[in-house]
């Protein structure tokens, strides 16, 4: 609790710091919520905003909502997630199919996750150190698993990867962005590499191994639709390149491009952000993080 009136004693940082440790955060959610990704411990929709009550202890700190699940990142490092498990999106084995209250990821527990992204059915996660991590859906190898791999005796191993393990382990990663069914990552080197599916299905054969775009050097942030991708430069150029059906890369034409192009008619202009850490990211469900400072 920061006390009035002011001591001159207290520096700018004292004050600061004393003002940081009473932040208190609540997480809300709206919206559609049969798959128990409000995280409000039933089902329903909601039409007006819902504290979400399990979250409560925690300082979260950013939040990220799909289309059927949710997650949010604490202070510390803790990754809490809710919603629709039928295919591991959780981090844990699915004992149901839906989960509407937040539970942390077991498997993440000893490690400081810093940021995390939702794709269609799989997430990725990065924690402090640049490892990144993947589960979930990995029909298309966007977990970075052979989609079609089989064990000693031949049999096939199911392809979802229900508990989060290691990927791109060769690189240090900064932030990593999940499409539909491919995933996108950023190293610390300013580099951007991806893997699994990232045009519509039967386009083009899906990839588990990662590769480099190339064509991108010194970005600085990337952000990823379900099969279009955004990196923005330190030189402030937007670039842009995957599926282009309705325009979505800003190239002034409908056609596709496998390799980066820079964004038309921000002539001019210097890009400083584009959406990552997104706290409204659809239509039918929304999150929002509110934080509260104690004076």
């Amino acid at each position: 609790m920061v006390h009035w009136p002011y001591n001159p004693a207290l520096s700018v940082a004292d004050i600061a710091s004393m003002a940081a440790s009473e932040i208190k955060t609540a997480v809300i959610s709206w919206g559609s919520g049969e798959d128990g990704q409000l995280g409000i411990g039933n089902n329903e929709e909601k039409e007006w905003v819902c504290k979400i009550k399990a979250l409560e202890p925690y300082n979260v700190c950013s939040v990220v909502a799909g289309s059927r699940n949710s997650l949010a990142i604490c202070d510390d490092g803790k990754l809490f997630t809710w919603g629709w498990n039928q295919r591991g999106t959780l981090g844990h084995p699915p004992e149901t199919k839906t989960e509407n209250v937040p539970s942390q990821v077991k498997a993440l527990a000893n490690v400081k996750i810093v940021q995390a992204a939702i794709g269609g059915w799989h997430c990725l996660a990065v924690d402090d150190q640049g490892r990144a991590y993947a589960w979930g859906g990995n029909e298309y190898g966007q977990c970075g698993e052979e989609p079609e791999r089989k064990d000693d005796t031949g049999k096939p191993v199911r392809r979802d990867i229900v508990i989060p393990q290691r990927c791109v382990p060769k690189l240090t990663v900064r932030q990593v962005a999940a499409g539909g069914t491919h995933s996108v990552v950023l190293t610390r080197e300013g580099h951007v590499w991806t893997w699994g599916q990232p045009w519509p299905p039967g386009d083009i054969k899906q990839i588990s191994t990662p590769v480099r775009v190339q064509g991108l050097e010194s970005v600085r942030v990337i952000a990823v639709g379900a099969f279009h991708n955004l990196a923005l430069l330190n030189d402030g150029i937007l670039m842009a390149w995957g599926n282009n059906e309705y325009g979505q890369l800003g190239t002034g034409d409908t056609q596709p491009r496998s390799q980066p192009i820079p964004v038309q008619g921000l002539s001019g202009l210097t890009v400083v952000c584009i959406p990552v850490v997104i706290v409204l990211l659809n239509l039918e469900t929304c999150l929002f993080v509110g934080i509260t400072i104690l004076c």
